[in-house]
């Protein structure tokens, strides 16, 4: 396992719609282990193929003890609506109050390419939505109406500085 670098917010590659993963075999293997020990390393609680340079449909999420990776996952069912604090290990210093749904349930495929099921909702449920829309190539910051909607971590909700960083740190997806 090796920490890779994150790709940031300007290069192109963020923006590229990942390809279905079709082999599940030692190269999946590989980065699904890469992109978790990068995760952590960041630290964040969600990773997308995309953010490490691969245009593929593949992601790791850990929340609390549990870590999820998902090949090819779709949201199947959503309901109701919530706002909260978000941000992005490909942009990092800043984050925003984002609506998503509050809870998802989304099919994919484990690294063996087993069907597999996951619902969340809270900070799952968000992690779920956000690194789906990185396999789409879309941004947390493409829910805002602007970019002065962006907090800096270290300011509060009005911009002031010395807000709860902790809390923006558990944000990061």
């Amino acid at each position: 396992m090796s920490v890779r670098p994150i790709v940031l917010l300007g290069d192109p590659r963020l923006r590229l719609k990942g390809l279905p993963v079709e082999s599940f075999g030692r190269f999946l293997h590989g980065l699904l282990d890469d992109m978790t020990e990068t995760m952590r390393h960041a630290p964040g609680v969600g990773l997308a193929a995309p953010q490490v340079g691969e245009a593929l449909q593949a992601c790791v999420i850990e929340v609390g003890d549990r870590l999820y990776e998902l090949m090819n996952p779709r949201i199947v069912r959503a309901a109701g609506d919530d706002r909260d604090l978000e941000g992005c290990l490909s942009l990092p210093g800043f984050y925003a109050y984002v609506t998503r749904r509050e809870k998802v349930w989304v099919v994919a495929q484990n690294r063996h390419g087993k069907k597999i099921k996951v619902s969340g909702s809270g900070l799952l449920g968000r992690a779920l939505q956000h690194e789906l829309d990185h396999l789409d190539g879309k941004l947390f910051i493409d829910y805002l109406e602007s970019m002065d909607e962006l907090i800096p971590i270290g300011a509060d909700e009005d911009g002031v500085e010395g807000a709860d960083t902790e809390k923006a740190a558990r944000a990061l997806a």
